[in-house]
This record gives structure tokens, sequence and C-alpha cells, in this order.
């Protein structure tokens, strides 16, 4: 085992990391590999495995298996919902969401990604960037992750020719910096046999730069609640009364943290107070920091209620009805103008209706093009009324504040996945400009 390997001692740092990409590129046998590799199964797993890898006929142990947590999942041989890992390294904890690669599954996909510090994006050597790569790679980015680890998988079937490699790697980086400027980083692999993965490959005398476990392992690490610089936001998820007449509020705090005697606001109402007491499950503290549930009193007695959100007064969320928003929508149903639908964001669920449809998002060009209404699947800029305010920040501030979901009102189904503000294109207007689209650079001949 290396010295970086998977079951050493546990660091402090923890990484969230979405597995991403098209069917069959090779992200549940390269996480499979990780974990083999790494020393991460015990006995009775791999029994497990190679019990279903004899039971499809395989020929040798099928690591894809690994993270294919349904029974009938293994039997298609496909990866239909989000299927979680846990493991560590000496630097880190790593939570490893395992995306579905079927455009169908892409509400699955959002789901892995808008928690994670970073995509992983597995992309086929001998097939280029799809165009199921190129959405689920938008969406992590659209969904704030801040950077990519792009594994060019499958180098061994083109003989590990570099130009193929780089060809690849340009294309990635140019659809990051034209969605915002995330870092990427990338590695050479063969997941199927382990090439750059936890060990050094012999095959890739041209690569210099580290394997996937050594880029994981280097990578910056952050929660998802506090990623950014925004004041103190404490949606509030209870309020309990006292017999002596004390109020708690509590909630999961999320940005910056939050001290005793700090003024805030309660929103949507407007009202202006003081935190006069702290309190975690065990104790009352001076101040407490995201990502963690607490309990607060204020100075007064002011009407708070389940679903409101009590903010740091020096750095306020904006309230108001109307939201301009980036919508990742999942139903078979169209989305159009005039339709109604419930939106929850954090603990607050109200009414909104479509205003607006300004544009969608074409993955070719990376433009915003003028739609009537997003079919499943599409992202796209939409422009809602709600019945009741909501404080919310910029998404590309908080994803927490700056995210809604939107729900049948019929079936309760979630529908669409809404980040508050317009997709972060690079050099562009915030709406829809009407600018002729100009596509992505197209793969290079391979080797």
């Amino acid at each position: 085992m290396t010295a970086g390997a998977i079951g050493a001692p546990v660091g402090e740092s923890l990484l969230r990391l979405a597995a991403i990409g098209a069917v069959d590129d090779g992200k549940s046998t390269l996480i499979g590999r990780l974990l083999h590799d790494a020393g991460q199964f015990t006995d009775d797993q791999l029994v497990a495995l190679e019990r279903a890898s004899r039971d499809r006929g395989q020929p040798s142990l099928n690591l894809s298996f690994a993270t294919d947590g349904l029974r009938a999942e293994r039997e298609q041989g496909i990866t239909i919902d989000v299927a979680y890992r846990y493991a560590v390294t000496a630097r880190l904890k790593l939570v490893i969401a395992d995306c579905p690669g079927h455009l169908e599954y892409t509400g699955n996909m959002a789901t892995g990604a808008s928690t994670a510090d970073l995509a992983l994006v597995l992309v086929d050597v001998t097939k280029g960037l799809r165009e199921q790569t190129r959405r689920h790679t938008a969406l992590a980015l659209l969904f704030g992750v801040p950077r990519l680890l792009v594994a060019v998988n499958k180098m061994d079937l083109v003989g590990w020719a570099e130009p193929g490699y780089r060809a690849l790697v340009e294309q990635m980086e140019e659809l990051a910096q034209r969605l915002g400027g995330a870092e990427v980083q990338a590695v050479p692999v063969s997941a199927l046999h382990g090439d750059n993965v936890v060990e050094r490959s012999r095959n890739s005398g041209w690569y210099q730069g580290p394997t996937v476990l050594e880029a994981l392992e280097q990578a910056p690490t952050a929660t998802f609640s506090a990623q950014h610089s925004k004041g103190a936001r404490l949606p509030v998820q209870s309020v309990t009364r006292h017999a002596d007449g004390s109020v708690r509020i509590a909630g999961m705090l999320t940005g910056g943290a939050l001290h005793r005697g700090e003024p805030v606001v309660i929103l949507p109402q407007r009202h202006h107070t003081t935190v006069s007491r702290v309190e975690t499950l065990s104790a009352a503290v001076p101040s407490a920091r995201a990502p963690l549930s607490i309990s607060v009193a204020l100075a007064d007695s002011p009407d708070v209620r389940r679903g409101d959100l009590i903010a740091a007064a020096a750095d306020l969320p904006q309230v108001s009805r109307d939201q301009l928003t980036t919508v990742c929508w999942f139903a078979a149903r169209h989305l159009e103008v005039g339709q109604s639908f419930l939106v929850k964001h954090t603990t607050r669920v109200t009414e909104a209706e479509v205003v607006e449809i300004i544009g969608r998002l074409d993955l070719e060009t990376l433009h915003l093009v003028a739609a009537g209404e997003l079919g499943p699947n599409d992202i796209g800029v939409v422009r809602w009324r709600l019945a009741e305010e909501i404080a919310a920040d910029p998404y590309h501030e908080s994803r927490v504040t700056g995210s809604l979901i939107v729900i049948d009102p019929q079936t309760r189904i979630t529908v669409g996945a809404v980040m508050v503000g317009t997709p972060p294109l690079a050099g562009r207007d915030a709406a829809f400009d009407g600018s002729p689209p100009q596509p992505l650079g197209r793969p290079r001949s391979q080797p």
C-alpha cells in the first residue's frame, strides 16, 4: 500500500467527490479500482464482488459492481441511482458519489454534484467528449463545483499516445473556461488495468503529474455549506417555547460564523434583533461555525416561524418575490410560462409561477438560445414570481440560500433544480443577448 493509500491514518479534511461522465466511459470501474488498489474492500466485499462478477458471466473481477448498490442495477450492468462510497486517506476523508451516466437520470446526477467539492470527469479517449459528458460537466459547473479532475480513460486502447489525451484536456479546459473558469487537472488512466489510478504507470513516460489518488489528496477541500464568504445564515427549522417563557430557534447554520451578541435580522419580515445565546447539542458556546446544527435565543421575542431565515445584519441576502434563476428541468412535462408549482427554499415552501423563459443553454455552443419552453434535462434561464418573499443569495455565493427545488403540486415529485442567478458564462451578459453561437472546439483525430 502506498503512503497515501486509503486505509492510512484518517486526515481531518473532507472532500466530496462526484464522478460523472457518459455511459460506459468507466466511472464505476475507476471508483472500484481506486478502492480496490488502495485496500479499501473487506474480505466479505471482495467475495460479494467475485460472486456478482461470476453471476454476470464476467471473466474476471468486475470492479464496477462496487458502486452498484441495487441488485437490479448489477443484473443490468448499469448505474441508475447515485451510489455513495466512503474512504479515508492520510490527508482526508472521501465521500464519493458515482453518478448515473444516462440522459434520463440527469436529476440523479445533479443530486451528486450539488454538494461536491470536486468533479471527477471520466472521458473515454476512443470516443472523445460526448454530449452527455458535456451536459454533466456543465451541470457540475453550474452547481458550483469549483474544480474538475479529468480522468482520460482507456489510454491502453490507443497505445498510450499523448495527442488524443492533450486534445481532450484542451476541450475540457475550454468548457470550464466558458462556464466560469473552474480549475482543471487531468490524468491519463486505464481504469481497467489500474494505470495511474493509485500506482503510477510505466506506460505513460510522457506524463509527469500525479495519479488520481494523489490528485485527490492534493485537492483543496471545503465543506459545501462553507465554501463562500457570505455572512451567517440560519434557516429556521423549528421554534421551541419553554415553560419559563424562553424561546429557542433551531436550524443548520450555513455561511459565516454566528456569535453571541451579534446583530441579526429575521427575514423576510425584516425584524432587527441580537443573538443572546448560541447552543449546540451539548452546551452553550460563544460562537458556532457552519455546517453545524445549533439553536439560538434572541434578545427580544419576535414572531419567528419555520421557513424564516436569521441572517447577519452586516451582510443581508436580497428579499424578494421575483427571482431570476438558472433551472435544470427533470420532468417529462415541459416547463412553460404561466405554469405554477411549489418551490422549496431552505425550510420554506411556497407557490411560484413561471413568468418568463429567457432562454435555453445550448450545450454545444454554451450560449443561451431563445426558447419558449424547457424540456426534460434542459438547462435554461427562467424568471419566477413567488407567492411569498424569500431571502436568497446568488447561487455562486451560497449553495444553500441560493438554491430552490421545484415540486409538482399534484404528485409532490421534484421536477426541477433551481439556482438563483444566471449561468456563469465567461465574457457574457447575465441575460440572453442573442449573439450568434460559437461552437466549442471539436476533437482532433485520434491516433
